[in-house]
């Protein structure tokens, strides 16, 4: 399915003709579970890629405005909500838009300062009621579930991988990983802290975006970026703000572990993918 500026022309005329004046333009970091595209000044449509990310919308639109007073960062605000047709065939939503720009190591004061500042949003989600949220399951990749539903596709990485990484040694840290399970009551979880969904003003981290895989359970997902970004000195920080045990950092660099094997490319080991995923496995190595 081509999603293009024109299908998004041809959507806002059917479904909202009042903004078929506005200016629209794909978003640079537009993202892999949706696309994401600027309306005029103030507005962005968001649609999802396929049909494992059609949920995400309706999710949005129900859960942000009710998570978003509790939270002092800035996160998507949904305006409109829009229908499928012939030429889509799943809800899509107009949001507002949010400025800032994606995270990367020069657009930030410093690493410590984007420790805290991001624990201090993880600490803040987390504590909002979590009774009636949705459980990890199939709607967000069972984040924030038991890790041990993606220890076969970790275990054929692994073994895929052997020539290329220690894999003796990362084999043993992804069994110490497993052991630990998560007791405590679930609590709010983004589901995917990367930096394509971190937004930086002013050298601070300003906004969270992307809340498609949103979910309740265990926290430990939400704290990957302390090896596929963080220093050690940054992770420590991080760690220490959260108020994280050592079971759930361990989780935690399970989470990270699956995702780097699983999007290491043996075919593109060159690959802006391949490389990200090396360095995450060498950071968990240390």
């Amino acid at each position: 399915m081509n999603i293009d500026t024109n299908l998004v022309k041809t959507l806002i005329k059917e479904q909202y003709p009042n903004f078929s004046d506005l200016k629209i333009v794909e978003v640079e970091n537009s993202g892999n579970d949706n696309r994401t595209f600027h309306l005029g000044d103030s507005m962005l449509v968001r649609l999802p890629s396929g049909k494992e990310y059609a949920s995400q919308i309706e999710k949005e639109m129900y859960w942000l405005p009710k998570l978003s007073p509790y939270i002092l960062l800035d996160i998507p605000l949904p305006l409109f909500k829009g229908n499928p047709t012939k030429e889509y065939p799943f809800n899509w939503g107009i949001y507002k838009w949010i400025e800032g720009e994606t995270l990367t190591y020069k657009d930030i004061l410093n690493l410590d300062l984007l420790a805290i500042d991001l624990a201090k949003f993880l600490k803040e989600l987390q504590s909002i009621d979590a009774t009636l949220g949705p459980k990890a399951g199939k709607h967000n990749f069972y984040r924030g579930g038991n890790l041990n539903i993606y220890d076969n596709e970790t275990r054929i990485a692994l073994k895929n991988l052997k020539n290329i990484f220690d894999t003796n040694s990362l084999e043993n840290i992804w069994k110490k990983c497993l052991k630990s399970k998560y007791t405590n009551k679930p609590v709010w979880i983004h589901g995917d802290i990367a930096v394509g969904n971190l937004l930086i003003k002013d050298g601070r981290l300003s906004a969270v975006i992307d809340f498609g895989i949103l979910g309740t359970g265990d926290p430990a997902c939400d704290y990957v970026i302390a090896w596929t970004f963080f220093s050690n000195k940054s992770r420590e920080i991080f760690k220490s703000h959260l108020n994280c045990d050592e079971e759930t950092f361990e989780r935690a660099k399970g989470w990270a572990l699956w995702k780097a094997l699983i999007s290491y490319d043996i075919e593109n080991p060159n690959s802006v993918i391949s490389k990200w995923a090396a360095n995450c496995i060498n950071q968990i190595l240390k």
